[in-house]
């Protein structure tokens, strides 16, 4: 398995594309953003180059490969509104393994060490995420890399005809 990370600084079209399938993707959309209803899952969002330059402006993203393929994108923001504990300094991460032959081969332990290095080296000794209470084989890695629960934010996402909680979690490196 040959694994890359690389990050993004010169969005394309053809990025756009992946990450525009990765957010409207049936599989996915449950689990990368919070849903208030049916519409807002079923809705499709466009993710354009300009979008993709907007975010860059306050993420850090990084693009990742398997086996030349890209396959998925991660990234972190510094401080963001939504951290539930206010600690300045804390990176918030997020990560998306995009293509359905990605997933299972162990790319989201490698994905989280790659951001905490990159966090750690940016000089940042907190790290915070979200992760809706039904996805329990994200909240186990997360756990056992090391997260630990700080809170709970309940109705938070809408899934299979009913509001869910998000869990929160933290990590200082």
């Amino acid at each position: 398995m040959n694994v890359h990370f690389i990050a993004l600084t010169d969005p394309t079209p053809e990025i756009a594309r992946a990450f525009t399938k990765w957010e409207n993707s049936p599989a996915l959309v449950h689990l990368t953003r919070p849903n208030q209803d049916q519409d807002d899952l079923e809705h499709n969002h466009i993710v354009s180059v300009e979008d993709l330059l907007e975010r860059l402006k306050h993420d850090h993203i990084y693009l990742i490969y398997l086996d030349g393929q890209l396959v998925g994108e991660m990234g972190y923001q510094i401080d963001p509104q939504h951290l539930y504990k206010k600690e300045p300094g804390t990176a918030w991460i997020g990560i998306t393994i995009g293509e359905d032959s990605a997933r299972g081969k162990g790319l989201g332990p490698l994905a989280m060490k790659h951001l905490e290095d990159e966090i750690r080296n940016a000089g940042y000794k907190r790290i915070e995420l979200g992760v809706f209470e039904f996805n329990t084989p994200a909240q186990k890695l997360y756990q056992k890399m090391g997260y630990a629960e700080i809170g709970r934010i309940p109705n938070f996402t809408f899934w299979q005809n009913k509001m869910w909680t998000d869990i929160r979690m933290e990590k200082y490196l």
